[in-house]
């Protein structure tokens, strides 16, 4: 394994991001040119495209057992805390690497046509590389606290991602709150590593992976169990999800980058890193599979529902990060990064055709304002469509591999009633996603043609998006047996890497589990098309019968109120008693009576200094004569 390049997928982003942000200055000192945007974006992208190939020559030389430390310098020590900026190459970072920077050097090129006209052009391409910075930072970093450097920037840059337009009130809102749910879930977080140092004395992976016979139970749990709450928050799931359908107010190729492919997929890395320290405890782990389950079915039925565009892919994402944790809960680690990686493709695929579709429809989200569009965008339909037939697990494409191994793990593990709500979950999968292709792509159009003229994306846009649809079709075939290696090539080369529990399972229940998948898969499919193009009036009639459920989970279950009534407006109303009571009535006052004690001190010492030479000499004399008689007489 050849890892002396190694350096310049660390140093590039980086180097990207100074180097756009110098040419930033131009702008802030009102030098604007339009000939410079098309330098920042190709450089931004160049800055990715490199870290990607040297990371594909280092996985083409190298074998699933091979593992290589690259430690540069240290960065702090804390009596027996020793800290290095070091990377571990293996099969886990590497493969996570390529994805990071692979879908992210599709997305910066997206980037480029999307935001062409936007005058933050140069700005967003400096985050986009900081971010890309961030997240390799994460997935390769030896030991939490580089890993924590890693997750807390690519918060940042989420949060300055989101919050990108700025000048509009509710994109701050939604970019205050991911930054704060976030910062929930960090806290716990750190909570976990202090109790993982107490035990083990390092924070470096092999330490703590090593060292796992050293904890007691309930220390294993907790240190567990914080890690885990620091997952929900930046993964999104249960109860720390609320912030990532908000995030939908950033650009459209944020949504791809940051909360579709790579940072929301974080909490799963760190929980596959750590997979000893996860699967040594089974209490923690069926937490882990039961936030996992009820988060992938909580959030699919919200997505039955809303009608943003991006919005209802936010919540296909949660629900799909809920599978990845009931992989890992059920103990196939390795089936959860092969969901990511599946996932990264056809989410970040579908992300940027909704931009392709927002940005034909002059800024339109609400799909019940499209329809028909299929005649004006093919490519983008064509390649949605690839996209969403992925999402739902249709026979042969990249998300039925490992949502079938996925289901399949789980009920082979015994949890009959997670493998029941993951199941019912794929089936809602697949209507809402064929419900939002419908009233996009098929039926009448309703929008007013003479005033929206629809039009077809440029080749920027939809080249990324042919490629990233073709990784739909394709990379699931890496997890089958027999196509590029004898068992699943997946599990075969992570394995070195992460735990992989097995579970037990006859060959007939497995293909009867595989034939029931698909049929709901195609079920699912079928009745999504056929309710939302050509039954419309069907679907206004079962609202109003069911109109109270409908409005339950139109409204989200009300979880933002419910928060809203139980957290914010009490802290709210405490923090408005203790200015009232407090600040105003005693703080403030005695602002006021330092303020006066300071001004008569000073007053005092105006009168001293008089600005005359003769009173100056005096008390210069008196001095000299206090200090002599100190000296003589004590």
């Amino acid at each position: 394994m050849n890892i002396g390049l190694f350096g310049l997928v660390i140093a590039l982003p980086l180097a990207g991001f100074l180097l756009n942000g110098a040419l930033g200055l131009f702008n802030l000192l009102g030098w604007r040119s339009e000939s410079r945007k098309p330098v920042v974006g190709w450089l931004a992208s160049l800055a990715i495209l490199v870290p990607f190939v040297v990371l594909l020559f280092i996985f083409l030389g190298m074998s699933a057992e091979d593992k290589s430390i690259v430690s540069y310098y240290r960065w702090f020590s804390v009596e027996d805390l020793n800290i290095n900026i070091a990377y571990q190459i293996d099969s886990l970072s590497v493969l996570m690497g390529l994805m990071v920077t692979g879908i992210g050097f599709l997305i910066h090129v997206y980037s480029i046509g999307y935001m062409k006209h936007d005058e933050g052009f140069w700005r967003f391409f400096v985050y986009l590389n900081l971010f890309i910075f961030a997240m390799l930072n994460l997935v390769f970093a030896d030991n939490l606290v580089l890993l924590f450097l890693g997750w807390e920037g690519v918060g940042l840059c989420s949060y300055l991602l989101i919050g990108f337009w700025y000048k509009q009130a509710f994109v701050n809102d939604a970019a205050i709150k991911a930054f704060v749910m976030n910062r929930i879930g960090d806290f716990a977080f750190l909570i976990g590593m202090f109790l993982i140092f107490k035990t083990v004395g390092s924070l470096s992976f092999d330490a703590i992976n090593s060292n796992v016979g050293l904890f007691d139970e309930s220390t294993l749990f907790w240190a567990g169990l914080f890690l885990f709450i620091g997952a929900t928050g930046k993964s999104a799931q249960i109860p720390l999800y609320t912030w990532l359908p908000d995030a939908m107010a950033g650009p459209t190729p944020v949504s791809a980058l940051i909360h579709a492919a790579t940072m929301v997929t974080a909490g799963v890395y760190m929980v596959a890193r750590l997979s000893p320290l996860f699967s040594a405890n089974a209490e923690l782990m069926m937490i882990v599979a039961v936030i996992g389950g009820l988060t992938a079915l909580f959030a699919a039925t919200i997505g039955l529902f809303q009608n943003d565009i991006k919005k209802v892919l936010a919540y296909s994402t949660v629900s799909q990060l809920g599978y990845m944790f009931l992989a890992a809960g059920v103990g196939a680690f390795p089936i959860a990064i092969f969901h990511v990686f599946t996932h990264a493709f056809f989410k970040a695929c579908l992300f940027l055709g909704s931009g392709s579709v927002i940005h034909a429809m002059h800024d339109e989200q609400d799909i019940r304002n499209m329809g028909g569009l299929k005649k004006y965008l093919p490519q983008t339909y064509i390649t949605f469509f690839i996209a969403t037939f992925a999402l739902a697990g249709f026979p042969l494409t990249a998300g039925f591999f490992s949502k079938d191994e996925i289901l399949f793990r789980t009920f082979a593990s015994g949890n009959y009633i997670l493998w029941g709500l993951a199941i019912f979950s794929a089936l809602l999968t697949a209507i809402y996603m064929m419900r939002l292709t419908s009233l996009t792509f098929y039926g009448k159009e309703r929008f007013d043609s003479h005033k929206t003229h629809p039009h077809e994306s440029p080749a920027l846009m939809t080249l990324p998006l042919w490629i990233l649809a073709a990784g739909a079709l394709l990379v699931g075939f890496l997890g089958l047996p027999g196509v590029v290696a004898p068992t699943n090539w997946i599990t075969t080369w992570l394995e070195p890497s992460v735990i992989n529990v097995e579970g037990h399972a006859s060959h007939f229940t497995e293909w009867a589990l595989m034939a029931l998948g698909s049929g709901l898969a195609i079920a699912g499919l079928f009745a999504g098309w056929k309710l939302y193009t050509t039954n419309l009036e069907t679907v206004g009639r079962l609202k109003a019968s069911f109109s109270g459920v409908y409005n339950l989970i139109y409204n989200k279950y009300f979880v933002d109120e419910t928060y809203d009534n139980v957290i914010v407006k009490p802290y709210s109303w405490i923090s408005n008693s203790l200015m009232n009571n407090l600040e105003n009535r005693l703080l403030y006052p005695l602002y006021g009576w330092t303020a006066k004690a300071v001004s008569g001190g000073a007053e005092l010492i105006r009168f001293i200094q008089t600005g005359h030479t003769p009173t100056y000499v005096t008390f210069f004399i008196i001095g000299v004569v206090g200090v002599i008689s100190l000296i003589l007489f004590i």
